[in-house]
């Protein structure tokens, strides 16, 4: 700050000296909006990036009620309070079903993922919610977090990093 003070140098070509202060105000006040309006720009773009990624996340890492399934095969969300009861009578919901080889992959706070093995005459029996496994749809969504997480990476700079790009032109502004 010191050296700035006592260096401070006049750019002459970018502000004319011979234009009067209301003319030079003006343009200053122009480009300090044009810069404050990109930095608008540039931070709604990084926040809609931030909740697309957020939003794809809440998918993988959420409650087992909403979790995107199509990692898993045969499963069946139980909730927390009835996972005892389940274990006890899984095997008594159809005739097809094998005892014993019920299985809990996942818990979360509310509900526990189970996997059973069954006949599939019988699979519609277990499903809380349709699900159909389809593994281009699986690689699909972890690319387009993969391309999310890089685009957020690429165009995270903060505020402070964006102005001192535009330092060149206006020296005198200071956080």
């Amino acid at each position: 700050m010191r050296t700035y003070v006592t260096k401070f140098q006049w750019e002459a070509a970018r502000y004319p000296v011979k234009q009067s202060l209301k003319a030079l105000s003006e343009l200053i006040g122009k480009q300090v909006s044009q810069i404050e309006n990109d930095l608008k720009t540039k931070a709604a773009s990084y926040n809609s990036l931030k909740n697309a990624l957020s939003l794809i996340d809440r998918k993988t890492a959420g409650s087992l009620i909403t979790r995107d399934l199509s990692d898993l095969t045969v499963c069946v969300v139980v909730p927390k309070l009835l996972a005892k009861e389940w274990e006890s009578k899984y095997h008594t919901f159809a005739q097809m079903v094998v005892p014993g080889s019920a299985y809990k992959i996942v818990e979360d706070a509310d509900h526990a993922l189970y996997t059973v093995t069954l006949f599939q005459k019988v699979l519609d029996e277990f499903f809380v919610r349709d699900f159909v496994y389809d593994e281009q749809s699986l690689k699909a969504g972890k690319s387009e977090r993969d391309k999310l997480v890089q685009e957020k990476q690429r165009q995270y700079a903060p505020p402070l990093v964006f102005c001192w790009a535009w330092k060149k032109g206006f020296e005198f502004v200071l956080f």
